[in-house]
């Protein structure tokens, strides 16, 4: 049996992997703004769910949240990072309070999170951290930027903290979702107030959408997080639906081929040709 912690567990992937925990006998304390999303869960599997009311831009929350988990389940073997949600709008479009929230939420809350676990994870001697990033977190997409440079914090941040880590037998994953039938695009989003001169572009990109075949099932999502948190030796990145890995091999060449061209300029940065 493993214990766990996953944050934003009220809905959308973050559910999906508290049910599948759940499902197989795990005990998770699961974590939402507000109690009532997380009732059903409760109503349904007991004890083995423990609901805890947190708010991760809350720094103080969220150490009382870890604290609370610890000693409700007497261990945390995986803790997921999963609370967030969508900014739309074109980077000229964002307001700077919705730039500043987004980062509170998906970066600040994660980090505040991490920080917290740590001295659980290292006192244990194992533990494993899975922090939800995006495809949007290795390329990006017009009309995503808020978001997108909030999810390239978590993966650097990540980055970094696995390498720290990895000889205090704490694991770190950066799961990286492609599109899933939830409501992130829906209730869950903001979204910037348009400015006209990107109409043009608006249009475009409404004219190419996604066909429903690369849309996952978020059901399918539960039984891959349960294979990863198994592994004994977990990758330090894993992609989660079919479009990332249609897409992201090929901005990676596009990348290496430009470094190359550019390899001439690059190497001349050295130092000062006086000649």
């Amino acid at each position: 049996m493993k214990h766990w912690l996953i944050t934003g567990a009220n809905r959308g992937l973050g559910r999906e992997f508290a049910l599948a925990a759940l499902e197989r006998g795990d005990r998770v304390a699961v974590t939402a703004r507000t109690p009532e999303g997380l009732a059903d869960l409760v109503a349904r599997f007991g004890a083995q769910a423990v609901p805890l009311t947190l708010d991760i831009t809350d720094r103080a929350a969220c150490f009382a949240a870890v604290a609370q988990a610890q000693a409700e389940l007497g261990q945390l073997d995986v803790v997921v990072n999963n609370a967030g949600y969508g900014l739309f709008g074109m980077v000229e479009e964002l307001s700077e309070a919705q730039m500043r929230q987004q980062m509170e939420v998906n970066f600040f809350g994660l980090f505040h999170m991490t920080q917290a676990v740590l001295p659980v994870l290292r006192a244990q001697g194992a533990g494993h951290l899975v922090q939800i990033s995006t495809v949007g977190g290795v390329i990006t997409f017009p009309g995503l930027g808020g978001y997108h440079a909030s999810k390239w914090a978590v993966e650097g941040l990540s980055d970094a903290l696995a390498q720290e880590v990895a000889g205090l037998g704490i694991h770190v994953t950066l799961v990286e979702p492609g599109p899933y039938a939830t409501d992130w695009s829906g209730s869950s989003a903001i979204h910037a107030v348009p400015n006209a001169a990107y109409d043009g572009l608006r249009a475009a990109l409404g004219a190419m959408q996604l066909p429903p075949e690369v849309f996952g099932n978020p059901a399918a999502a539960g039984p891959a997080i349960l294979k990863l948190v198994d592994a004994q030796t977990p990758p330090r990145r894993l992609f989660l639906g079919v479009l990332p890995t249609m897409l992201v091999p090929g901005a990676y060449q596009q990348r290496l081929a430009e470094w190359d061209t550019w390899k001439e300029v690059s190497v001349a940065a050295t130092q000062v040709n006086h000649g």
